[in-house]
């Protein structure tokens, strides 16, 4: 079954992810809090379609990307979710200064998912640099290893079939609350290591 993507967020990670998707030829949509005009330029390098946020949030998989400070305000008008999937691709860190977000013992995404009341949340795409991401899956005669944790399997039967399809390799780590805490920056031990898994 093909599902349609949306983008939130047109920074470094948004835009590999854009990119990403772009080299396997699955289409997708971007938007950011600037409007679609203000992506003209990165839509027709990367072959996505800039949209309103709200357009790019009625997506079957919606990738989030958001500034951590900055999710409570881009979300809050999106709902109802409706069981859509929500890739939570952000890291709990305020950027600038890049300090840690205090988040009282709790695993990032189990936040974010209070914020998306409906949406089926799945932690990925989060634990490498930029660049890294959007470089070649193919790496030293295996597949780079893509992290996923989710509370509902079908959630994420469909976000590890697309790491697939991308050329990665996902590796499931269980729930938000367990596995989610291992790929998540800061205090996740899994974080910016570049493991190849060798099929």
């Amino acid at each position: 079954m093909k599902h349609s993507i949306g983008i939130i967020g047109a920074g470094a990670i948004g835009t590999a992810i854009a990119r990403i998707l772009s080299k396997a030829g699955i289409s997708a949509v971007i938007a950011n809090s600037r409007g679609p005009e203000s992506l003209a330029a990165l839509g027709q390098e990367l072959g996505v379609r800039p949209v309103s946020v709200e357009e790019a949030a009625q997506a079957d998989i919606v990738f989030l990307a958001v500034n951590w400070t900055k999710i409570p305000d881009a979300v809050q008008h999106l709902g109802p979710w409706n069981g859509r999937i929500v890739i939570d691709a952000n890291n709990a860190v305020e950027a600038p200064p890049f300090r840690a977000v205090e988040l009282h013992g709790r695993a990032s995404s189990s936040v974010l998912a209070d914020l998306l009341p409906g949406a089926r949340v799945v932690k990925a795409f989060n634990h490498l640099a930029a660049a890294m991401l959007a470089s070649d899956p193919q790496s030293e005669g295996g597949r780079r290893a893509l992290f996923y944790a989710g509370d509902d399997a079908d959630a994420k039967a469909v976000v590890g079939e697309l790491i697939q399809q991308l050329g990665f390799a996902g590796i499931d780590l269980g729930t938000l609350d367990g596995g989610g805490r291992l790929a998540q920056f800061p205090g996740g031990p899994l974080p910016l290591l570049n493991l190849v898994r060798f099929d």
